[in-house]
């Protein structure tokens, strides 16, 4: 047995004793003022559980800004978290690969959804390189991502029937907020010119946002960035940026800049300037009290640098 699969288990050993320790709990339990306890993993979900639980939740979030959930393990500090949780929402379709045998022991002791898995199969977007994996990005289509986000609506629903119309109610709210969101997205970014319309990142995480909005999508990594990239992967992005005069690529603030350097890199050895047209947030939000730390904010960053750097 190797060391990783071993690891794996002895975490899943300390998270189901805690639990066994922690004793048998209450359908519900709540804190002192009768709020829901909720565990997210990514601060999508968790900003939306605050948009459609409002007053009733109160929410807690795994991995904040920076954090890439792709490679992240879970800590001895969300063990409790997890255990004190009433209900515990995560994205799936392998977005948090490394924690996914942590998420199904918990769904025999509380409830846990995957809410991306609630997608229809045939509008999910397939890896290029693995025709058997879905692209976990869901949340930059926003009506797939309305889709997962009924899982939430739902989920508290099921948990906390007593406020069921403030549930409804709230999520009919921010789902117009978030056709909001679209409108002006689509609006925007029909100006960049039509030879310009290519967005090069560190790893292909804006696939779902470029079939949205007309955009050739490029990654140097694949969609987890446990992918490994190599000089060939360098150097076709090298050959797409001269080839149509790009001249912006962009970094994102979950992904150290290396690769991306690279590729910048390799245009200038071929005569091309290229510059970092901004930070994209991908797999994190920004920071906690900042327009770019909830999900309307962090997308319309994304689309405004998006735009100001390829116009």
């Amino acid at each position: 047995m190797n060391k990783k699969v071993m690891s794996l288990i002895g975490m899943i050993a300390i998270l189901m004793g805690g639990l066994i320790l922690s004793g048998c709990r209450a359908a519900v339990s709540e804190t002192p003022n009768n709020k829901v306890i909720v565990t997210t993993t990514i601060g999508q979900i968790g900003d939306a559980v605050k948009n459609i639980g409002g007053e009733h939740v109160e929410v807690h979030s795994l991995m904040g800004p920076g954090v890439d959930p792709h490679l992240y393990k879970a800590k001895q500090s969300d063990i409790g978290k997890l255990q004190e949780a009433d209900i515990i929402f995560y994205s799936g379709l392998h977005l948090e690969g490394k924690m996914l045998e942590i998420f199904e022991k918990m769904n025999e002791e509380k409830p846990t959804y995957a809410i991306a898995d609630s997608i229809p199969k045939d509008k999910l977007r397939k890896d290029a390189a693995d025709n058997t994996a879905m692209d976990p990005h869901v949340w930059f289509d926003i009506d797939l991502w309305k889709i997962a986000l009924e899982q939430v609506r739902d989920g508290l629903i099921e948990k906390d029937p007593a406020h069921k119309e403030d549930y409804i109610r709230n999520t009919e709210k921010y789902f117009s907020e978030l056709d909001e969101l679209k409108k002006y997205a689509e609006q925007e970014m029909k100006k960049i010119p039509e030879e310009q319309r290519v967005l090069v990142t560190a790893h292909d995480a804006f696939n779902y946002f470029g079939a949205k909005y007309d955009l050739q999508v490029k990654g140097l990594q694949g969609l987890s960035t446990d992918a490994e990239y190599g000089l060939g992967d360098v150097q076709s992005l090298v050959n797409t940026l001269v080839d149509r005069n790009i001249k912006a690529v962009f970094v994102e603030s979950s992904i150290s800049e290396k690769s991306i350097n690279a590729v910048i890199a390799g245009a200038e050895d071929k005569g091309h300037e290229v510059s970092i047209g901004g930070e994209l947030f991908s797999d994190a939000m920004g920071k906690d009290g900042t327009d770019e730390g909830t999900y309307i904010g962090m997308y319309r960053h994304n689309v405004d640098t998006i735009v100001d750097a390829l116009k």
